[in-house]
């Protein structure tokens, strides 16, 4: 029997994204030759996740996870080629597992979590279980992005909407550990991650708001004002009332509270803060949206009809 080597296993993985065991079992059943282990992986249907490598996979879930005393938690965002597979059983717990597995071993990147040996099975690693999950779903499925939270002092919350279209990861700082379980508060991470997910903000609070962000929003502020006919003397006025509104829409803490408009999310934190004894604040989030910034194949039946008959 051929000495198989961890380099021939990883070329054969690399030829064919067939899982580490898969492709040591291959090698062993070939005799060290790569092309009879390609040969019988195939014959196993197990090098298809080959195949499917070069698809689009844009649609698929964010899935979230949060560790039971809080303190950590963590989006995903997997991906698939159909809406289909994003809502069977199988795809939905492959999604499950990943997020946990990220909480626990804390990858620096996928990079870093692709190459991470699976938290509860020694002998995968998450490539493994992409290529696995791969093949035995139909479809091409990829990591594409995660974040991962934990939280010093207070809280972290997770939403997900629409079945995995958005998900929100949020970290509240509370300085009253004996608060955390408070229902009130409960309620107001809760209601904030809502919040991200529906008004989209794109900061906590105004200081975040890069200066170069801001001084180009007043530029296109100040050429609105002037190309409406303002006088020049009033416009830079102008600007600073639009700049708030500005605020509004994109500092969470600025922005009306969804569910009661006539507050902000500012002073909706205060009223919790003055009932439960506790000094909160709204430290970070992170908002995904499933496939954004991927392009989608379009399928065109007139380019098609005019490929193949250049054929």
């Amino acid at each position: 029997m051929a000495n198989v080597t961890s380099q021939m296993v990883k070329e054969l993985r690399e030829m064919t994204q067939a899982g580490m065991m898969d492709c040591k079992k291959a090698l062993i059943e070939a005799d060290g030759e790569i092309e009879k282990a390609v040969e019988w992986l195939r014959e196993k249907g197990l090098a298809a996740a080959a195949k499917k490598s070069g698809r689009i996979a844009a649609e698929g879930m964010v899935d979230g996870y949060v560790s039971a005393d809080v303190k950590t938690g963590v989006i995903v965002e997997v991906n698939c080629e159909t809406d289909f597979v994003a809502d069977t059983e199988n795809f939905k717990n492959f999604c499950h597992k990943i997020a946990r597995h990220i909480a626990v071993a804390n990858p620096a990147d996928v990079d870093a979590l692709l190459a991470q040996t699976f938290v509860d099975d020694s002998t995968k690693t998450i490539t493994d279980m992409v290529s696995d999950a791969t093949v035995a779903i139909g479809e091409k499925i990829s990591i594409r992005r995660f974040t991962r939270y934990e939280a010093k002092n207070g809280v972290v919350e997770t939403y997900i909407h629409m079945g995995g279209k958005i998900g929100v990861l949020l970290e509240v700082a509370n300085d009253k550990p004996e608060t955390y379980a408070n229902s009130e508060f409960k309620a107001y991470y809760h209601d904030l991650t809502l919040q991200i997910a529906a008004a989209r903000p794109s900061f906590v609070i105004k200081s975040e708001v890069p200066t170069d962000k801001l001084d180009k929003e007043k530029e296109i502020l100040r050429a609105q004002a002037l190309n409406e006919g303002k006088p020049e003397k009033i416009v830079d006025k102008m600007v600073e009332g639009r700049i708030d509104k500005y605020y509004k829409e994109v500092c969470l803490i600025e922005q009306p509270f969804v569910k009661d408009p006539d507050k902000t999310v500012a002073q909706y934190t205060d009223e919790v803060a003055k009932a439960i004894g506790a000094t909160i604040t709204p430290v970070k989030f992170e908002r995904y949206e499933r496939g954004e910034g991927i392009e989608k194949r379009q399928e065109n039946l007139a380019d098609e009809i005019a490929k193949m008959q250049q054929k």
